[in-house]
């Protein structure tokens, strides 16, 4: 994330709840390097769960200060509709 889309933040929290189009929740936790924020401990493993390859966009939406809406689009620009079975208790987010 850029440092002036965490502009919009009065202070950036130090982890985000990621929700996918299927409404899964999952934690990541976030740090500032060179310049921007990014997604850290969790991003991988959700990044795997969620099966996001090379070509694959990814969109954020901001839905509260916490919360970003994460949408995935394959490599033909078709959002990904993937409800995952794999999500472990130790990543998955506590509503």
């Amino acid at each position: 994330m850029s440092l002036d889309f965490t502009n919009h933040f009065a202070a950036v929290p130090m982890e985000f709840k990621l929700k996918n189009n299927t409404d899964c929740s999952w934690r990541v936790t976030d740090k500032l390097m060179n310049g921007r924020v990014t997604l850290d401990q969790g991003w991988a493993t959700f990044a795997t769960v969620h099966q996001i390859n090379i070509g694959y966009m990814v969109t954020f939406k901001l839905l509260n200060p916490d919360t970003l809406k994460v949408i995935i689009f394959d490599d033909d620009g078709i959002e990904v509709v993937n409800k995952s079975g794999k999500h472990d208790e130790a990543f998955a987010a506590r509503d």
